[in-house]
């Protein structure tokens, strides 16, 4: 019998969490793995949700949450644990998810190692380095360093050519299609005290990025009051991130009207069954464009630049920025022109089928020379 290869997840942050929770329970059912799973801790509470919720446990936690810390600190600290473990495991293949600093430590901290990488949705681009910041130096550092790249979209394959890359390049669909449908099809509600799902069109929004920190918030956050006022039979649901630099000036701005719902940060569960029950969403999340277009909900950007321009060809998403009278100009077409909101809402989701993880195991599998 041939010894099982030794294969190292790691993670950090409740979107990686989301995204490889699906890649980690199909590769649990291969006997030809031996999966080892790090989390680094760069978020806690959150991490801790989703993998409650999938069934999964980190073998090594480098708990390297601090209060307030920096990009420097999360890197320094993550790579010199992450050092650590993959000297004492021997590990066969590391895989990341994404653009986050754990990513780009762990896949660092492999290469000083000389442990080839697999990188979890990889190729997204913007062509801006500093926006979305540090996402997109993070991917960019991650793709030259990776032995397998797994491109969620035909678009993410030619930005790695354009990239001049090396490795193998495949084209999978994005994993956070496989954990959303598994969610999903369990129908789970969402209860959020005094909000009237059924009496109200509810508005979903997230706002977090760096990048809209200060400026354009407060640009963000009267657009939302003026929408609620220009539509009152409309509601907001703003599930809040945890960071005070983004939570207080959206309490303060926000947090007085009545038709406005400010809640701590939803389960993953508690999220899919808002997002099925909304009648749109606005946000700066990467993820959830992906997301909701499979639930038939139309997504507003509220950035100036995406790295999932797919969204935005196939129709499932536009970009509006964060000026309030863009804001208040795209959302107002949607609820007020009902042709305009079925052509988003039917329009095909370009991010994949629900079974990116297994095709990620097969070419890992045939990567570490098992099969064809």
């Amino acid at each position: 019998m041939i010894k099982p290869k030794k294969v190292g997840i790691v993670l950090g942050t409740r979107p990686e969490a989301i995204k490889l929770a699906p890649v980690i329970q199909v590769f649990r059912h291969s006997p030809k793995l031996e999966l080892q799973i790090a989390l680094t801790g760069q978020h806690r509470e959150m991490v801790t949700q989703v993998m409650q919720l999938f069934h999964i446990k980190a073998d090594y936690d480098l708990e390297i949450m601090q209060h307030q810390q920096s990009l420097s600190e999360i890197t320094c600290r993550s790579l010199q644990g992450l050092e650590a473990l993959f000297k004492q495991e021997k590990l066969d293949l590391i895989l990341v998810q994404g653009d986050t600093t754990t990513a780009f430590a762990a896949t660092l901290a492999a290469f000083y190692q000389k442990i080839p990488i697999g990188h979890v949705e990889a190729g997204l681009r913007t062509d801006d380095l500093l926006n979305p910041y540090p996402e997109e130096a993070n991917r960019r550092l991650i793709s030259q360093l990776t032995q397998l790249h797994f491109a969620p979209t035909l678009n993410s394959i030619e930005n790695l050519r354009r990239s001049g890359v090396v490795g193998e390049i495949h084209l999978t669909g994005n994993t956070v299609i496989d954990a959303l449908l598994n969610v999903a099809q369990n129908q789970p509600d969402c209860k959020i005290p005094g909000l009237d799902w059924n009496n109200y069109r509810v508005l979903l929004a997230t706002v977090h990025r760096r990048e809209n920190w200060g400026e354009p918030l407060q640009g963000i956050a009267a657009g939302f009051l003026q929408i609620l006022e220009k539509f009152p039979d409309t509601a907001l649901l703003l599930p809040l991130h945890r960071n005070p630099i983004v939570r207080e000036p959206l309490q303060q701005i926000l947090g007085n009207h009545p038709r406005i719902f400010l809640t701590e940060p939803l389960d993953y569960q508690e999220l899919v069954g808002a997002i099925n029950r909304s009648y749109l969403l606005l946000t700066d999340s990467g993820g959830l464009q992906e997301e909701a277009p499979s639930l038939g909900k139309p997504v507003l950007v509220l950035r100036d630049t995406t790295e999932r321009p797919e969204a935005v060809t196939a129709g499932t998403a536009k970009l509006v920025g964060t000026k309030k009278e863009s804001i208040i100009a795209y959302t107002s077409e949607l609820l007020s022109d009902a042709n305009a909101y079925q052509a988003m809402a039917n329009a095909i989701n370009p991010f994949g089928d629900g079974h990116a993880s297994e095709r990620i195991l097969q070419i890992v599998e045939k990567f570490l020379g098992y099969g064809t």
